[in-house]
């Protein structure tokens, strides 16, 4: 008898990935787990992927049209980073994982690779050669995907520090930092007491961090033209 195709679809298989991904982190995230969200026995998401790689690969792909989709900027080479930055890291924050998703994938589909093609297209009327124009849009990425993976990151470890200890350890960090010497840890105990470690992950902490980045991709254009 012919195997009967499973009775789902490669978006509902998306959507539960995003859903398991959101509660469960991508540490945990396997086949198995998101066939038991769906009711259905593992063997059967292999009809619509071939492996759990190559459903992450999906899954950027869908984030990669999402960042396509809502990028609008027809400004300058500054002007168009800039708006993609911004426009990259609200994505990211929406979906779930998706920073490690982008990270761990190549541009293997096609809104991936438009994606990555629409981000070369923000310098290519600079004077940089083009290995510096590849380089300058992935560290304007990195900094991106990093930006919003350390947010991600320190929002579970606070989640979890909560979970177990009902509070944060604000009043050990103290005791800690002033049992240390001023050479030892003198700067950071003032940059905590002052709460300056409060502004990471905020829009302005984003924006500070992306004008360093702009300028100097702006100072190397200067040396290009001289």
């Amino acid at each position: 008898m012919k195997k009967q195709q499973p009775q789902i679809s490669e978006d509902m298989i998306l959507e539960a990935s995003w859903e398991l991904l959101g509660e469960e982190g991508i540490e945990k995230f396997s086949m198995r787990r998101l066939a038991d969200r769906l009711g259905i026995q593992a063997p059967s998401l292999y009809w619509y992927f071939k492996s759990k790689q190559d459903l992450y690969q999906r899954l950027a792909n869908q984030v990669s049209k999402i960042i396509l989709e809502e990028f609008h900027s027809d400004g300058d080479w500054k002007e168009q980073l800039a708006g993609l930055a911004e426009t990259v890291r609200s994505v990211l924050c929406r979906y779930p994982c998706s920073t490690q998703l982008m990270m761990m994938t190549l541009p293997h589909e096609p809104d991936y690779i438009r994606f990555t093609n629409r981000t070369l297209l923000c310098v290519e009327s600079t004077p940089l050669e083009q290995d510096q124009k590849f380089q300058a849009v992935l560290t304007l990425l990195n900094y991106v995907f990093y930006f919003v993976l350390d947010d991600y990151q320190h929002q579970r470890n606070v989640s979890t520090i909560l979970k177990e200890q009902g509070v944060l350890p604000g009043d050990e960090m103290i005791r800690l930092l002033d049992s240390m010497s001023e050479a030892e840890a003198g700067l950071f105990r003032r940059m905590f007491n002052n709460g300056l470690f409060e502004l990471m992950g905020t829009d302005g902490a984003f924006e500070f961090g992306l004008k360093l980045i702009l300028s100097g991709i702006e100072q190397v254009i200067k040396e290009q033209e001289k």
